[in-house]
């Protein structure tokens, strides 16, 4: 391992779902860091398909599609391909991204995305596409954990929304035991949360004293503004927040945060 490596003996926990986290565990690796992978989400298909099948069948009808996770993105285009449907629409509605991952996630289904999010919240989808919405009829694929902040922006602007659920969020069957450990003790660098609902799930798992005994030794790092703000709401410190909300975008805000303590501390 190459010594000067900015995350050279750091211990970070990722809570990402494992189909998910190759990418994320590959960019930290590359920057030094000893990954311990700790899935705490998993996701599944909805209970009951049959609102996704309707918006399937009338998708002409809608004038966007906003896609706001890769989930999304890939329950949605797995249901349609499921179904027998080509991937392209019948008369394509536009799509807009939370953020590039997501757009890249679209592409890859064959999707053209017209606009990506500049600022990498549903909020902010909706602010800057504020004037193209008003008016049109929207079709929302989310969580059934997402909460109600975007459609309320988009009813709010005139927009006339469909939400349906596309996939579920769920806690995983199984944890690794010596990792929950080594949270409990407070004995790694750094914990990577990807959703609020990684977030919940370990301050389920830890408890309030468990908790606070981890935000003492380790840093709390959120991909994206919606990841953040549900951290610092359950009354956690956030030191890392990337600025891109990627897999790339997380692994460099973790090691410049590590850098900067660094050189701080040589300074001291």
């Amino acid at each position: 391992m190459t010594p000067n490596l900015p995350l050279v003996g750091k211990r970070i926990v990722v809570t990402r779902a494992a189909e998910q986290a190759p990418e994320l565990v590959r960019a930290l690796e590359s920057l030094g860091a000893q990954v311990l992978l700790l899935p705490l989400v998993t996701f599944t298909p909805p209970e009951d398909w049959r609102p996704v099948d309707s918006a399937l069948e009338r998708i002409a009808t809608f004038d966007w599609v906003l896609f706001t996770s890769q989930n999304a993105v890939r329950f949605f285009a797995g249901r349609a391909a499921q179904l027998h449907r080509e991937k392209g629409w019948p008369r394509p509605p536009k799509i807009a991204a939370v953020g590039p991952a997501t757009a890249s996630a679209a592409e890859r289904e064959g999707f053209q995305v017209d606009h990506t999010a500049q600022e990498h919240s549903g909020e902010g989808l909706s602010r800057e596409l504020s004037a193209s919405l008003a008016g049109r009829s929207v079709l929302l694929p989310r969580s059934d954990r997402a909460d109600s902040r975007l459609p309320d922006a988009l009813l709010k602007i005139g927009a006339q929304v469909t939400e349906v659920i596309a996939y579920r969020t769920a806690p995983p069957n199984s944890l690794d035991s010596k990792i929950v450990s080594a949270l409990a003790a407070g004995s790694v660098d750094a914990i990577v949360f990807a959703s609020p609902s990684a977030f919940h799930n370990v301050a389920g798992l830890l408890g309030a004293g468990g908790m606070k005994k981890l935000s003492e030794s380790a840093q709390f790092a959120a991909i994206g503004p919606t990841t953040a703000s549900a951290i610092r709401a359950g009354g956690a410190h956030v030191e890392i927040e990337a600025e891109e909300s990627s897999a790339a975008g997380l692994a460099d805000a973790i090691a410049k945060h590590f850098q900067q303590r660094s050189e701080t501390a040589r300074r001291a």
